[in-house]
């Protein structure tokens, strides 16, 4: 095997790591926002942990953040809670950085 092979499977490698750990990241984000909604709603211990669940399935609907957005800004219009997409993006981003923070810390 030449060192460029070796070079190209240590780099695929990295990408696919580093790819498992946004994946985490995000999946952690949206558990964290999901738990922030549900304290907004007022939901139980049990209700939240559900709810933050759900979150993290809503991300899978589509590629990037407008289906957790869309699934938040319903479920908290649906519950009486005022809120803009402004605001759940601004929630997105905090709770990315705690999620990132959160994250690195179990390294």
């Amino acid at each position: 095997m030449s060192v460029f092979d070796d070079r190209e499977k240590a780099h695929e490698a990295k990408f696919a790591r580093d790819q498992e750990i946004q994946f985490r990241i995000t999946a952690r984000r949206n558990r964290l926002v999901g738990e922030w909604a549900a304290e907004r709603m007022g939901l139980t211990p049990e209700e939240t942990d559900a709810y933050a669940k759900a979150v993290v399935q809503a991300d899978f609907e589509e590629a990037g953040d407008e289906d957790v957005i869309r699934k938040l800004a319903g479920d908290l219009t649906a519950a009486g809670v005022e809120i803009s997409d402004a605001e759940i993006r601004e929630a997105l981003g905090d709770k990315a950085v705690e999620a990132r923070r959160q994250f690195m810390d179990k390294l």
